[in-house]
């Protein structure tokens, strides 16, 4: 099964391609780009450089958010023109559980976080299960960053890219893992997608859409204008 992952949750994007659930190459998206203008000629270079026509692909992955919502508009609809163009499937994964599943497999519980602005993440809590993938332990949820890094149990490990904001200064309880795995890649995308796909999972073109963590700040000024 030939698989094309996006990934376009922050300024920095990435694409994948995978088959059978193995990478066969990964594509960084130039950071002084934005997805707009770098995605087409992306996924242009990552088809040719595994000799792959768009008819090959067999299922598009996007992650589908916590994440910025430009990149994530962008992402998912990118991903479904191209599945629809060429009658492939299309299945989202959630950007904390794209990042989990690029941790290395000796980390048993971890804590992934995505910017959610003033002050705010979006966050979750993951134990490695019987089959070695990360399980989340609840729903993801809106915290205070600070608050959240106080409230996880001692030893827990933590992987987001907000630790960089942090500068080594993550409280003591808490271990952080290697700086490489800190933010999410297509190619955790695409083998969460991989995995879920072999398990019957599917979504559905016309109704998968971004999961924001709240509405935008020019939706807030719009409703704050029609409300009052």
């Amino acid at each position: 099964m030939n698989l094309l992952a996006i990934e376009t949750t922050q300024s920095a994007g990435s694409l994948a391609v995978l088959a059978g659930g193995e990478l066969l190459a990964e594509l960084p998206l130039p950071e002084d780009r934005r997805s707009t203008q770098s995605l087409a000629p992306g996924l242009k270079a990552i088809l040719a450089r595994v000799s792959w026509r768009p008819k090959d692909i067999a299922l598009v992955a996007v992650a589908i958010g916590p994440g910025s919502f430009t990149g994530l508009r962008v992402g998912v609809t990118t991903a479904k023109t191209f599945a629809y163009s060429v009658g492939a499937d299309v299945l989202g994964v959630d950007t904390l559980e794209a990042i989990a599943a690029g941790v290395p497999p000796d980390v048993p519980r971890l804590a992934t976080a995505m910017d959610a602005q003033r002050g705010e993440v979006v966050a979750r809590l993951f134990e490695r299960g019987q089959q070695r993938w990360f399980v989340p332990e609840g729903p993801a949820r809106l915290a205070e960053f600070r608050a959240w890094l106080d409230s996880l149990p001692a030893g827990t490990y933590v992987a987001s890219p907000l630790l960089r904001k942090l500068s080594g200064r993550l409280p003591p309880h808490l271990v952080p893992v290697d700086p490489r795995f800190w933010c999410p890649t297509a190619a955790s995308v695409g083998r969460v997608a991989a995995r879920r796909y072999a398990a019957g999972e599917r979504d559905d073109l016309w109704t998968l859409v971004p999961h924001y963590c709240r509405p935008s700040a020019a939706e807030e000024k719009w409703v704050s204008r029609h409300t009052r």
